[in-house]
């Protein structure tokens, strides 16, 4: 007895192995609790039951557990649970500083999050609470919303983390903050002495914000309190700004006035307003002044900060610089044939069209891409990216508008990509300025750098070209854009626009996209104007009609 009784104690204590998990028996009224997966703790084949893996779920997410996953990870931010809200992420480690700095830094309290109807695996959710700092309170109301995903190592559910679920306008790496802002806040005027609002101006934001960062101290404002967004190294990367997201006490603004014009802004802001993810800018040919910008989606200056391939727009300087080196003429024949290898490429016409003993004014009216591929094997790697620099003062970084910008880019490149490059596609990129800056350098003769707050205010240098085109290059160039206005591609856009006009088409072809980005770029007179439409299509159609109505409007 004494025998068995010593053995069923060590028993009691020893550990068991069920489903391959250890677990230790607590005896009397102690609990044992297991988490045990498959078929049970021994199969029926004989096999050991350590032998056998947990199974892991696959799929599709359930509506249960994506409700679920979202309730249980918005019932401990709310609850103020930092550890366990994270721990229902995929990314705990980036979660857990965000959330706590939610109530540490942003000083929010009095959290309600309120989950809305789920479609699929995302759950949006609205979000009330209260920003209180040093006895100055007001209450803050915004949509958010969160994505379910599945952990491909043990198949849980987790919120599939990213700054943005937080709050809609940070990106990964933000942070938010309340406190004194960093820089006064600024009141920006058009050309006229009007005030610029996103209440009047739809799109006018992140210029507002870019000009409150560069301009707020030096303008003589007084800084207030606000909850604002602090960017991170990724987004100051992509020069987005500082944002605010509510201001507690107004600050004392300095007073900065820009180059807009209120009739021209109030009309591109009218015109990107009927197409979606359409974007414009407008300069003044003779001196650079920015008259307007504005963007469909006002959320990012895609106007000022886009980095999109401009298709056959960039054929104006590959045009020019053939026409420099003498590889083509308006006038002569030039070829135009269906396809042409380079670089193991095979390059085409849009529809295999072909134009047969046609002139190079007629290759670039009709947007011809082997017209200018052709050239390639006559062109050294970093031809185009020296004109572009040196004749129309792209790809420098150096532009200083007032604001962030993005002063295009068109790397030296060789073989396939290099031919691609001469029709805008490639490694090139460009935005509406930077293409509007095109042609006004087309119709001014000379590089004349876009700003929207004159050099003056505070004494910073404006880029400026090493060198500009012979008179012979750019008669001819004048002449294929002025065609092309008349006759090309960009004649429907272009009807009814009078006076001295210019003006060319790209259709830009995107990785995943069903339809190419619309381009077109046009002067007339002391105006010059571009826009992209993405996802659009031809640009003669999307782009051209915003870019047509603004140079009427201007005119």
């Amino acid at each position: 007895m004494g025998n068995r009784r010593r053995v069923a104690e060590r028993r009691k204590t020893r550990p068991a192995v069920i489903g391959g998990m250890i677990a230790v028996v607590v005896g009397g009224a102690g609990l044992g609790a297991y988490a045990l997966f498959g078929s049970g703790a021994a199969a029926d084949d004989g096999t050991r039951a350590a032998d056998q893996k947990p199974r892991v779920k696959t799929g599709p997410l359930s509506s249960a557990e994506v409700t679920t996953t979202a309730r249980a990870f918005l019932t401990a931010w709310q609850s103020g649970k930092v550890p366990q809200a994270a721990a229902v992420t995929d990314a705990p480690s980036a979660a857990r500083p965000l959330l706590t700095g939610y109530t540490k830094d942003a000083h929010i309290k009095d959290v309600t999050l309120t989950p809305g109807t789920r479609t699929g695996d995302k759950v949006p959710f609205t979000v009330k609470a209260t920003v209180a700092y040093k006895g100055t309170e007001k209450p803050l109301t915004y949509d958010s919303a969160l994505t379910v995903m599945r952990r491909t190592s043990d198949g849980k559910p987790l919120v599939d983390w990213h700054s943005a679920v937080v709050h809609p306008d940070l990106k990964d790496g933000d942070e938010l903050v309340t406190g004194e802002a960093g820089t006064p806040p600024v009141k920006a005027l058009d050309r006229d002495g009007g005030e610029l609002t996103v209440k009047k101006y739809a799109s006018i934001g992140p210029v507002l914000d870019g000009l409150r960062e560069k301009y707020g101290k030096q303008a003589g404002g007084k800084a207030g309190i606000e909850l604002r967004v602090v960017r991170g190294k990724a987004a100051k990367a992509k020069d987005l700004s500082d944002k605010t997201l509510l201001e507690l006490s107004e600050g004392t603004p300095g007073t900065v006035r820009t180059t807009l014009d209120p009739a021209l802004q109030a009309a591109a802001e009218q015109q990107v307003a009927k197409k979606a993810r359409s974007s414009v800018a407008v300069v003044r040919v003779s001196t650079g002044e920015i008259l307007a910008a504005a963007n469909a989606s006002p959320g990012f200056n895609t106007a000022f900060q886009g980095s999109l391939a401009p298709g056959s727009t960039m054929k104006v300087i590959t045009s020019s610089l053939l026409l420099e080196k003498g590889l083509a003429s308006a006038d002569k024949k030039h070829p135009c044939p269906k396809y042409f290898t380079y670089g193991h490429w095979k390059f085409q016409n849009d529809d295999k069209f072909e134009i047969k003993n046609g002139t190079f004014k007629a290759s670039f009216a009709r947007s011809c891409n082997t017209a200018f591929i052709s050239q390639a094997p006559k062109l050294k790697n970093d031809d185009l990216t020296k004109q572009a620099q040196q004749v129309f003062g792209l790809g420098l970084n150096n532009w200083a508008i007032g604001v962030p910008s993005f002063d295009g880019a068109v790397p030296v490149q060789s073989a396939a990509q290099m031919g691609a490059s001469l029709i805008g596609q490639g490694g090139v990129r460009m935005n509406p300025l930077n293409m509007a800056s095109v042609s006004a350098t087309v119709k001014a003769g000379t590089f004349h750098q876009p700003y929207l707050v004159s050099p003056d205010v505070d004494g910073r240098k404006l880029a400026k070209a090493s060198r500009t085109m012979s008179a012979g290059t750019l008669s001819q160039l004048r002449e294929l854009m002025s065609y092309t206005a008349a006759y090309g591609t960009a004649a429907e856009a272009m009807a009814g626009v009078g006076g001295d006009v210019g003006a060319k088409t790209g259709s830009a072809e995107v990785d995943g996209q069903k339809k190419p980005n619309g381009w077109f770029t046009a002067y007339r007179g002391d105006l010059a104007a571009a826009g992209v439409v993405q996802q659009g299509g031809h640009g003669g159609s999307t782009a051209g009609p915003i870019v047509a109505a603004l140079l009427k409007t201007g005119g």
